[in-house]
């Protein structure tokens, strides 16, 4: 049995998390795996749960940490190199950045056969300076050449990874969409409807708009909030806004609320009906698409955003800027409608049709289940891994 080291950045809620974690879960027994995990950040929610409900039992290591640190990260590296020598893995596999330079270094230094790496996102745009940003491409550059086979998670991170940013060849980057369990998605659809709309007031008049996901600067919730100001004044129908999540930013986006003279609540203060909502993080995500009408996404760069599958396997119409891998998860104009990032004006456009049509909205959000339930199903995860793993150790 061919034994794997799975090595993820932290354990999260989002996506790197599930993929890791449905990886070693169905893998096995075909695949010995053994799950590593970095330190939580203290800004955002652990995914304990995930875990838990998979019977998995990662090994933490402490020190592989979120930011640079030389000395956490030189720790880690040693930790990692013990694990390899202890563990003896035929596959060294790191998610995501961190765990993809600590990772590999360490496999490459104890002669590892088989060294995989899946870019769950990059940090190649609207991350950092062009210093910095020059910087982690050119180690990227140097890592990707050490590592048998990287793995992106769409089409367009593909096109990305070897044209626009060439961080490797054509022929050493296989695309490999992410799985989850969507079933529960489609699950007592009008009971978590119901959950959701009584324990945050919300009439079935009311057109409930949500955005789900980390608070800090990438996903540009400012843009939400913008959009939500205009789309309030702009429209008859009653609306109410959900920020659904933590992070870094929510105290600026606190702030910004009062700048543009938005009403809003926190999770504690359900019963007012305040115009937003900040709900800090939901782990009953399912219940949460339930309660909404529509789902939006304002990031201004993405790799496959989880809450844009998970809305569509709930049968929601979806609003996002057009980024990264959005354009190979929903079908535009069918189940989803996308703005350029600096379009502010479509992306309110989009929202307002949306709230003043019900017929739209219904179409739009009738014909995601369809086209998520198997394109993104665990098993076919599996299955796709199941056959990158032997055709590197052939």
């Amino acid at each position: 049995m061919p034994r794997v080291l799975r090595i993820l950045n932290r354990f999260n809620l989002g996506g790197p998390t599930y993929n890791a974690a449905y990886l070693s879960k169905y893998m096995h027994p075909e695949f010995e795996t053994k799950l590593v995990g970095g330190a939580i950040d203290k800004t955002e929610d652990t995914s304990d749960h995930i875990l838990d409900a998979l019977s998995l039992k990662p090994t933490i290591v402490p020190e592989m940490k979120r930011e640079v640190d030389p000395v956490s990260d030189r720790m880690a590296y040693k930790k990692i190199k013990q694990m390899i020598r202890e563990f003896k893995p035929d596959i060294v596999h790191t998610h995501a950045s961190k765990a993809g330079a600590i990772g590999r270094l360490a496999a490459n230094e104890m002669k590892v056969s088989v060294v995989v790496h899946t870019f769950h996102g990059h940090v190649f745009h609207s991350y950092f300076n062009s210093v910095k940003t020059n910087l982690y491409k050119n180690i990227e550059r140097y890592l990707a050449k050490r590592t048998s086979r990287i793995v992106a998670i769409s089409e367009s991170q593909k096109d990305e990874l070897v044209n626009q940013y060439k961080i490797c060849s054509a022929d050493k980057v296989s695309v490999i969409p992410l799985g989850f369990d969507l079933q529960r998605f489609q699950q007592e659809l009008g009971r978590k409807r119901e959950e959701f709309r009584r324990a945050y007031n919300v009439g079935e008049h009311e057109i409930a708009i949500g955005i789900i996901g980390r608070l800090v600067p990438i996903k540009n919730h400012e843009l939400f909030l913008q959009a939500i100001k205009e789309v309030s004044q702009r429209t008859e129908r009653p609306i109410r806004a959900f920020i659904v999540g933590d992070g870094e930013e929510r105290n600026n986006l606190e702030n910004r609320a009062r700048d543009l003279d938005l009403t809003f609540a926190d999770q504690n203060s359900t019963q007012n009906k305040a115009l937003l909502t900040f709900t800090s993080w939901i782990k009953n995500v399912d219940v949460v698409n339930a309660g909404l009408d529509i789902i939006t996404l304002t990031s201004r760069n993405e790799g496959t955003p989880v809450s844009l599958i998970e809305a569509q396997a709930a049968n929601k119409p979806i609003v996002s800027t057009k980024v990264g891998g959005v354009e190979n998860i929903v079908i535009p104009n069918k189940t989803a409608l996308l703005s350029s990032t600096d379009d502010h004006v479509e992306l309110v456009n989009n929202i307002l049709s949306l709230v003043n049509d019900d017929e739209l909205r219904s179409k739009l959000g009738k014909q995601g289940w369809e086209h998520v339930k198997e394109k993104f199903h665990y098993t076919r995860l599996v299955d796709d891994m199941s056959s990158l793993y032997y055709s590197l150790l052939n």
